[in-house]
Parts: structure tokens; sequence; C-alpha cells
């Protein structure tokens, strides 16, 4: 054990004065933590795991802000762990043979369990997580990884197996405003002792651009209190909030979750024929600084998946708007790219080009080796005319309407119907015809 000297002692001491405030307000403990209810209330299996002192390994997985950090550290000294914290940033794999070894030295002399808590744990290579695998396994610590993204792609699935997945939320509007109340009031860790006012109006900004990341409430909290401190008053208002904010960093990661969940929702909204919906995460995307050609790229599956026969124009549509942003770049490019979002989003709806082929694909799947009928085979030799190749083909611009009614698909899905138009838009001049030349539109 290594002795604790006044000097560490002072350092410490001028550590938590002089820290930011999001750190001095962490909480220490689970009654002090401010949301996560669905982990944290007393019959989850969390809180219940803790209760009875098998804390599992486990990677929690949510937004900036959201606790993370906060909890692993509960976690620990609710369970009376050693607390080892690393960034998968800037620890190599000799950091984690270090930690490894202590682990094992601490709970073979002293019979205490460590809590390694892996900050940004997606960021971890493979050969860095196979080296904690065995020891995940084999109990020699409880492994706590954050991550902001989903683990199902980043973590390996030994390693991610041998964890239970607890996923946090953004903070709700109303643990903000606790949050924030706590930070105002607390005299010997908070602002309590500069006696500062918040308007009510710039406490709801605050919450609105914080995007439910209490980091980022309290830090801008703290730039708006010292900012007015000389001022008599010592109110915050919310001109001060939203020049401590400055602008609110949207939480997108190109790379990440948000990438994929920001155009889920643009496509979504599309083919729920929500134009306003559509316009608004497009222009989340634009905001963030999103390849516009790879918007553009969804846009034209959109058209072909959920327009589709409705309005077969829509693909023609979305496919200029590439060539069109492709052509112009940014910031012009995202003009096209909103004019073809409201005109799919305003289109009638029809997957039923999609849905045949991916019946068709069932078939052909099952079926690979259906040969194709004599009579839709292409004579091109003597010997395949010999062999009835083309023989009572119809031809069918020969026929009235153009029709001759002969069979198309071979005999073990003769009686099979790929194509169901719908009666959306075009489609339903397109379900008539079909009714008219086969007594059936599909």
């Amino acid at each position: 054990m290594v002795a604790v000297t006044l000097f560490d002692h002072g350092r410490h001491l001028n550590a938590k004065k002089f820290s930011p405030l999001p750190d001095r307000m962490r909480p220490k403990t689970f009654e002090g933590f401010v949301g996560q209810q669905h982990l944290l209330s007393q019959d989850r299996v969390l809180r219940r795991s803790v209760a009875a002192g098998s804390l599992p390994s486990c990677i929690l997985w949510g937004p900036p802000g959201s606790g993370k950090t906060t909890l692993s550290r509960i976690l620990a000294e609710s369970t009376r762990s050693h607390f080892e914290e690393v960034s998968a940033v800037t620890s190599g794999v000799a950091d984690l043979r270090r930690i490894i070894s202590e682990s094992q030295d601490r709970q073979g002399m002293f019979q205490q369990t460590t809590v390694l808590f892996v900050d940004e744990i997606h960021r971890f290579n493979k050969a860095q997580q196979d080296v904690i695998l065995p020891h995940v396994e084999i109990g020699t610590f409880t492994l706590v990884g954050a991550t902001t993204e989903n683990p199902s792609f980043e973590v390996i699935a030994p390693l991610l197996s041998r964890c239970r997945v607890f996923k946090l939320e953004p903070l709700k509007s109303d643990d903000m405003a606790v949050v924030i109340n706590k930070a105002l009031t607390d005299v010997e860790l908070g602002l309590g002792s500069m006696q500062i006012t918040l308007e009510a109006e710039a406490q709801d900004i605050l919450i609105s651009m914080s995007h439910g990341d209490a980091r980022i409430a309290l830090n801008a909290l703290e730039i708006s209190a010292f900012a007015i401190l000389e001022d008599r008053e010592r109110v915050v208002t919310k001109e001060t909030i939203i020049d401590a904010l400055q602008s609110s960093t949207p939480l997108y990661d190109k790379s990440g979750d948000g990438h994929y969940d920001h155009i889920s929702a643009l496509i979504k909204s599309i083919r729920g024929s929500s134009p306003d919906g559509a316009l608004y995460w497009l222009a989340k995307m634009i905001n963030a600084g999103e390849d516009p050609l790879f918007i553009a790229r969804r846009l034209i599956i959109s058209a072909a998946e959920d327009i589709g026969m409705a309005k077969p124009e829509a693909l023609a549509v979305a496919v200029a708007a590439q060539q069109a942003v492709h052509f112009l770049g940014m910031p012009e490019g995202r003009i096209p790219l909103a004019e073809a979002t409201v005109y799919l989003a305003t289109s009638p709806k029809s997957n039923s080009a999609y849905l045949g082929l991916e019946s068709a694909l069932s078939d052909v799947k099952y079926n690979p080796n259906e040969p194709v009928p004599l009579h839709l085979r292409n004579a091109v030799t003597e010997l395949m005319s010999d062999h009835g190749y083309g023989k009572e083909y119809k031809y069918d611009h020969d026929f009235e309407g153009h029709f001759s009614g002969q069979d198309y698909l071979p005999s073990a899905v003769q009686d099979k119907r790929y194509y169901i138009p719908t009666e959306e838009g075009s489609e339903s001049g397109i379900r008539e015809r079909l009714e008219n030349l086969w007594g059936t539109s599909g």
C-alpha cells in the first residue's frame, strides 16, 4: 500500500476545488444519480445485482453526458471494489497487462475485486479486446465499458457475449432541471456561494440546446456564472446562455450510430408521406456535414423501393438530384436534395415491384435449376430448332392488342404471381390493364 502524503492530500483538495463544474457535481451514490430510472430503480437487475454483491461485467451504451462514467464509479464504490479507469484511446496492451497483474495481486492478497472501467471501449482494437477477454471470463476483474456507439458493431462477439449491455438514454428535461438546480444551490461543490439566478427562459434554452447532455449544460452554466460575476444583479439571461453555448454540437457521428439513425429517420419519413419530417432529418444531416452523395443515393433507393410503380418518374427525379448534387457541390446541392425529398415524400407509395422481386428471388433460391420453357428459347442454329427451341412461340405483336396470353413461367411456378399492383397513383391504371389482359391483377 502506498502512503498518502500531505502533498497528495493537498493536491486532491485543489483538484476538487478547481476542477470543472460537471466533475465537481458528479454524484457519489445511486440516490444522488439523476435519470436512468429504467436501469437504476430498486427492482431492476443492475441494482439487484449490486445489492447482492455480484456486479456483472457490462457495457454502458449511451450518448455523451448521460452518466456512463459516473455510474461506473458508483458501481465500483457500491461493491467496495478498486476502481481502475483507462481510456481506449490512450491505453495500450502494456497498460492492460499491468492492470491484470495488479488485479490478480489485489484479489489474492486482499480479496478485493477490481472494476476496470474502459472509456470509449468501441475504440479498443481486436488485440486489446483479446487481452482482456480471458480475464473477464475467469473474473480477474469486472469489466465496465462505456461507449457511445452500438457495441454490436464494435465489440468482438466473445467479449460482448460475456457482458450485459445497459442502454442509457439522454437525460429528460425534468432530469436536466434537477441537475441544473443542484449546481445552482450547492454551496460546497456547485455555484451556490455565487448566489446566481437563472431566468426561466434561460433555463429552458439551456436544457433544449444541451440535448440531454448534463456535461454541456453544466459547462455552459459555469461559463455564464463567471461571465456575470461582476454584475450587480447576478442574473443569467437567455442571451448569456446562448453566448456560452455558442452553437449546440449535433449528436451526430458520420461514422457511428447517428449516421444510420438519421438516414433511417429520413427514409421512414418519406415512406410515411411526411415532407416536414423528411426535411427536418435532411436538415440535421446537412448541418452535421453528412456526405450529400450518401443522402442522394438513399433517396434513389427510396424512390425505387417505396414509391416504385405508383409514380415511376420518382426514380428519375432522385437520379437527377444525385447528378445535380455531384455537379453543383455544396452548399447549393442542398436545394435539389430538398426538392427530391419533398417530391418523394408527397408521392403515392407502392413497394409492389420490390416485393415481387423478393418473392421471385425466394423461388429461384429454392428452385435454381428450373429450365427455360422451349417456346421461350432462341433457336439460333438449325440443330436447336430441330430440338424444339422456339417452337410454338407466339409473337405478341401479331395478335390483337399486341397480347398473345402465352405462358412465360416454368412449370414449377406456373401459377405464381409476383407482381401485384396496388391502387396507388399510376399503378391503379397498371392494375386495370393487367386485369383486362390476364383476368387478374396479380
